[in-house]
């Protein structure tokens, strides 16, 4: 059975297959076959969002299944029930799970005890739906990342430069990560995931000749109480004309929304390439489509699901 639980666990192959359906869902929306048809998927959110649960409530709707969105707040969940349990009921009654959360061990918890797809919507840890869309719109407008580089501004700790760093060595191309002290990567997830990564606390030299240039929020969910010494930390890596200008021409620049004007990015520089990371959010639903597509190819059958979605035999063998 598949997962998508980070971008770390796919294959280069695996990368290529989701990219590939991407490109065909697109085309052909929205007269595409639907391999969801019968079945319900639970969205499991706890943390807030527009773009991935918009993105995946239209996706399982139009690939013929039915969302079911679960606020975590709302059920056992956020009463202390253990994620084990809710993730073996749920087995037992739902066809697959798209779970927002904090801890990349729920998500891991979850798709073991469960028995069924599981796909990780965010967490601390890691955002591969959202990187998996970010190479589908890099490769529309400008071919593959192979051999290019890739520049990430500003918070280097995140979930979503952890990602691009499990996929530079996968895909072949060079990133480089602009990040103060104390925001930069872990070293030792640098130094699992491997490929040609540069660390720096200079943004110029991060942006001289990119292909492409990448920011994020400074203040992500669930960091709020230390905003100031953020903002104040990471001002010098705000995302501007004058670092698009040290790129190569015609380099794409991305931000994966919401995007908080004159903090992680110039205004003038946003709406410059709006078009670009508008279609960038766009991009996320033919990406969710293709994720779900990809993994429903590998589902076991319902008739044996019972057995797997929390049955005695769960806990011994985690998927």
């Amino acid at each position: 059975m598949r997962h998508l639980l980070s971008v770390e666990q796919l294959t280069p192959d695996e990368i290529e297959d989701v990219l590939g359906r991407v490109a065909a869902f697109k085309a052909k929306r929205p007269s595409h076959p639907q391999p969801l048809r019968g079945q319900t998927w639970a969205m499991i959110f706890a943390k807030s969002s527009t773009r991935t649960r918009v993105s995946f409530e239209v996706g399982i709707h139009e690939l013929g299944g039915r969302p079911l969105f679960l606020n975590a707040s709302d059920i056992q969940l956020g009463r202390g029930e253990p994620i084990k349990d809710t993730a073996r009921v749920l087995g037992r009654m739902v066809h697959g799970a798209v779970i927002r959360t904090y801890a990349q061990q729920d998500v891991e918890d979850f798709a073991a005890y469960s028995g069924i797809p599981t796909i990780n919507a965010l967490t601390d840890e890691e955002h591969p739906c959202q990187i998996l869309t970010d190479l589908f719109t890099y490769r529309e407008q400008q071919g593959s990342l192979a051999g290019r580089v890739v520049a990430f501004l500003g918070d280097g700790a995140c979930n979503v430069a952890a990602s691009w760093l499990f996929a530079a060595a996968k895909l072949d191309f060079q990133l480089r990560i602009a990040a103060p002290a104390g925001f930069q990567p872990d070293p030792e997830t640098v130094r699992r995931a491997g490929g040609r990564v540069t660390i720096t606390a200079d943004p110029a030299a991060a942006a001289a000749g990119a292909d492409l240039l990448y920011t994020d929020v400074w203040v992500s969910m669930g960091k709020e109480a230390e905003q100031a010494q953020r903002l104040r930390a990471l001002a010098p890596y705000q995302l501007n004309e004058r670092l698009v200008r040290l790129a190569q021409p015609g380099a794409l620049v991305m931000h994966c929304l919401p995007a908080y004007r004159d903090k992680e990015i110039e205004e003038a520089t946003f709406e410059a390439h709006a078009d670009t990371i508008f279609r960038q959010a766009e991009n996320r639903l033919h990406t969710q489509k293709a994720i779900l597509d990809w993994l429903v190819e590998r589902q076991v059958e319902p008739a044996s699901r019972g057995a797997r979605g929390g049955g005695a035999g769960a806990e011994a063998t985690p998927a």
